[in-house]
C-alpha cells in the first residue's frame, strides 16, 4: 500500500486556485506543475481544427470580472472565486437594469450559500454565478448595476498531457482524466491528482502491458485525442476514466459499456478483497469521457472507480466541492484501489487453443495417464480438458479460474506446460 497523503495535500493546495477551462494558460500551468512529478509530454492542437463532428474552439482567457451596485461596491467578484464567472464568458463592460441582468445570474435555491459552476463553451454568452443568499441580499429590481468581464478569445490551441509507459507487451490500457474544471476539488481535481501519483508509481517498474495516460479537457479533449490517435485508440481494449475519487462518501464504480467485460470483474474482485461495500453504477452516456472512448469505432471498455461519484453528492458543481470536502486520505485510498486493480490487470493472460476443433489428444503430447478408465474423481487430464475448453482467445486466466473454481497458480502451471507443448498460444 502506498502513502502519498502529504504529496497529495501539497498538490491539491497548489492546483486548486488555478482557473482552468477547456483551453488556456490555466491548463498549461497545471500540466507544467505535473511535469515536476511525472515526465508528461505536453501537446498542443490548433484552434479551428475539425475533429470529427467538432471544431476545437478559440482559446479563452480571463483576467478579471465583477458586478458593482449603484454605489460602486463590488457585490460579485471573480478575484474571490473563479467560479463566480460563467466559464467562457465573452467580454462585457456596461451598466444594466436588474431586468436586463437577471437572466445572466445563476444560483441554486436548494443550496442557498453555494456558488454554482456553469459553462457556455460553444455558444457566445456571459454570466455570473453566485449564492442564492447573495442574490437575495444584493439585488433589487429597482437598481442599476455595472457589469465587467475582462476576457479574451484568440487563435491558439487546446492543451493535452500525455505519458506512455511501455511494457513488455505493446498491448495498451488507457488511463484518462480531465483537467478543465477550475476550483472544484472532487470533480475533478481529485482525479488529476490521483492520476499523477498513479503514473509515478507505474513508472517505478516494468510491466507486462503498456499504459497510455492522458490529461485532457473533458469532451473536446478526448475527442481531439481520439481524432489525432485514431489507430492507436482503436487497438486499446479497456482502461479507466479517473474522476471524483476524493469525497467522504462510499466507494463505487461505473461499469464499462460491456458489463460482462473483465475490467468490471477485476474491479469488483479488488473491492471484495478489501471487504468494501460498494455501489455499482451501470454504464450510461451521461457522465464523462467514457462516451467518447466507448463510441462505435473505438468501443474501449473504460470503467471508473469513484468515491462520491459525480451527480451523486449534493455539492457537485458548486463552491462547496472544495478542499474541506476532499481529503488527501480519501484520494490515497482510491489510489491504492486503482493500483491493485492495475496490478491484477497486468497479470492478465489470454491464451488461444491451437486445436479448437474437438478435444486435444492429450496422450499424443504425453499429458494423459498411461492407464485410464477408473472413472473415479478428477485427475490432471480432466483439468487440462476443462482448461483448454476455455482458452478461447477471450477468457483470461482470472476468468477461467473463477469458472473452474481453481486457484490461478495451478492454472498458470498447467498453461505453461500446454504452451511448451505447442497446444496453446499466449495472445497477451
Amino acid at each position: 500500500m502506498v502513502n502519498y497523503k502529504k504529496e497529495i495535500d501539497k498538490l491539491l493546495t497548489t492546483l486548486f486556485p488555478i482557473t482552468r477551462s477547456i483551453t488556456g494558460d490555466g491548463n498549461r500551468e497545471t500540466l507544467r506543475l505535473l511535469q515536476e512529478i511525472i515526465p508528461l509530454n505536453i501537446k498542443e492542437y490548433p484552434t479551428g481544427t475539425k475533429v470529427y463532428d467538432w471544431i476545437i474552439p478559440e482559446e479563452w482567457s480571463i483576467k478579471d470580472a465583477w458586478i458593482k451596485n449603484s454605489k460602486g461596491r463590488k457585490i460579485v467578484d471573480f478575484q474571490e472565486s473563479n467560479i463566480h464567472v460563467l466559464n467562457y464568458s465573452i467580454p462585457i463592460n456596461k451598466k444594466l437594469k436588474f431586468n436586463e441582468l437577471k437572466e445572466h445570474l445563476h444560483y441554486i435555491e436548494e443550496l442557498p450559500d453555494a456558488i454554482p459552476y456553469r459553462t457556455s463553451y460553444y455558444k457566445k454568452n456571459w454570466g455570473f454565478c453566485l449564492s442564492y443568499n447573495d442574490y437575495m441580499k444584493y439585488f433589487d429590481e429597482n437598481e442599476e448595476y455595472e457589469v465587467f468581464v475582462d476576457s479574451e478569445f484568440k487563435e491558439g490551441s487546446l492543451t493535452i498531457g500525455e505519458l506512455l509507459i511501455e511494457g513488455t507487451s505493446k498491448k495498451e490500457y488507457l488511463i484518462s482524466t480531465y483537467i478543465c474544471h477550475p476550483s472544484l476539488a472532487n470533480d475533478n481535481l481529485s482525479g488529476v491528482v490521483l492520476t499523477t501519483f498513479l503514473a509515478k508509481e507505474l513508472l517505478k517498474k516494468k510491466h507486462n502491458y503498456s499504459y497510455r495516460i492522458i490529461f485532457v479537457p473533458e469532451t473536446i479533449g478526448a475527442i481531439t485525442y481520439c481524432a489525432y490517435h485514431e489507430e492507436i485508440m482503436k487497438d486499446v481494449d479497456s482502461g479507466f476514466v479517473i474522476t471524483t475519487v476524493g469525497g467522504p462518501g462510499k466507494f463505487g464504480y461505473k461499469q464499462s459499456i460491456d458489463k460482462g467485460h473483465f475490467i468490471n470483474n477485476v474491479i469488483e474482485e479488488v473491492f471484495n478483497d478489501h471487504n468494501i461495500d460498494f455501489t455499482t453504477y451501470p454504464f450510461h452516456v451521461l457522465g464523462s469521457d467514457e462516451r467518447q472512448y466507448s463510441s462505435i469505432e473505438f468501443r474501449i471498455n473504460v470503467a471508473t472507480i469513484c468515491k462520491d461519484k459525480y451527480y451523486e453528492y449534493d455539492c457537485y458543481h458548486t463552491s462547496h466541492d472544495n478542499l474541506d470536502f476532499v481529503k488527501p486520505e480519501y484520494i490515497n485510498e482510491s489510489l491504492n484501489l486503482y493500483l491493485q486493480t492495475i496490478e491484477k490487470i497486468d497479470k492478465r493472460i489470454v491464451y488461444k487453443n491451437l486445436f479448437p476443433y474437438c478435444e486435444v489428444m492429450l496422450s499424443k503430447h504425453d499429458l494423459y495417464p498411461v492407464t485410464s478408465g477408473a472413472g473415479r474423481g478428477i485427475d490432471e487430464s480432466d483439468v487440462l480438458c476443462q482448461l483448454l475448453l476455455y482458452c478461447d482467445s477471450k477468457n483470461d486466466l482470472f476468468e477461467i479460474s473463477r469458472i473452474l473454481e481453481m486457484p490461478i497458480e495451478v492454472l498458470r502451471s498447467l498453461t505453461n506446460r500446454l504452451e511448451k507443448k505447442g497446444i496453446i498460444e499466449r495472445l497477451f
